[in-house]
């Protein structure tokens, strides 16, 4: 693979039919040391609500809660 004038790079047709990728798809991209990770944001999407599927309740009414309680204290004193 080379990277184009612009920084593209073309990811080559099998990786794109193994990952099952399409024209439009997004992508989600960050580094690990010196390596370049891409995954599908659909996979990092399905990843992220398995880890959260055995949560019971809701986390933002659980971080609202917290933050009242540090309110009143903070005013209290």
């Amino acid at each position: 693979m080379r990277i184009g004038p612009q920084g593209r790079v073309v990811i080559p047709a099998k990786y794109r039919r193994a990952l099952g990728l399409e024209p439009g798809d997004q992508v989600v991209v960050w580094l690990e040391g010196d390596r370049l990770v891409m995954r599908s944001r659909r996979a990092v999407e399905e990843e992220l609500w398995a880890l959260f599927a055995e949560v019971e309740g809701s986390l933002a009414d659980e971080l609202i809660q917290e933050r009242r309680r540090d309110a009143e204290r903070e005013a209290q004193g």
